[in-house]
């Protein structure tokens, strides 16, 4: 089972990330669920959304405490948030930001960045700083764990298909390296 905790702020779009991950996944023929966490429930207050994906059913239906992918919509999050707060050994980052890995200080059981600017994406083709759909196909590209075609059907279906493009946008510019 692979444990994944999304940041992002409201408004941002990570709760319905979450359900378009989980959605993804069943089509692939795997299992998932996904937990939203709202602090203040307010536009720009901090969101957490948890997802699990395994090939088996799952029981947990509680937070995620040590996820193996932290993905950041939101790059100011960090100043706010430990993202890194109990990742585990060789964990996955996807990260919207303009810096590349080595300028950023991580925590050592981080194994692999996936790193692309969401947030210029997403104003060049949405014509909003809603990230949501641009590092989901980051999340796919870094991950392999759901098919991109998959997410791509549940983000036209929520959001149209400029966001569907975003999507595809992301898959492709997201830069992956391993640590």
């Amino acid at each position: 089972m692979k444990e994944i905790r999304i940041h992002g702020r409201g408004g941002m779009g990570s709760v319905k990330a979450a359900e378009a991950l989980v959605y993804a996944a069943v089509m692939d023929g795997k299992y998932g669920n996904s937990i939203p966490f709202f602090g203040f429930e307010r536009q720009g207050a901090p969101v957490t959304a948890f997802v699990r994906i395994s090939s088996d059913p799952i029981r947990p239906k509680n937070r995620v405490y040590n996820p193996d992918i932290v993905i950041v919509l939101d790059p100011t999050i960090m100043n706010a948030v430990d993202v890194f707060e109990g990742i585990k050994e060789n964990g996955t980052l996807v990260l919207n930001t303009t810096h590349k890995p080595e300028d950023l200080k991580l925590p050592e059981n981080v194994k692999t960045v996936a790193f692309v600017d969401a947030t210029a994406i997403a104003l060049q083709i949405i014509g909003k700083p809603i990230t949501n759909t641009v590092m989901l196909g980051a999340f796919c590209k870094a991950t392999g764990l759901v098919s991109i075609d998959e997410i791509a059907k549940k983000v036209e279906e929520l959001w149209g298909h400029k966001n569907k493009e975003a999507l595809y946008k992301g898959y492709d510019e997201v830069q992956v390296t391993e640590l």
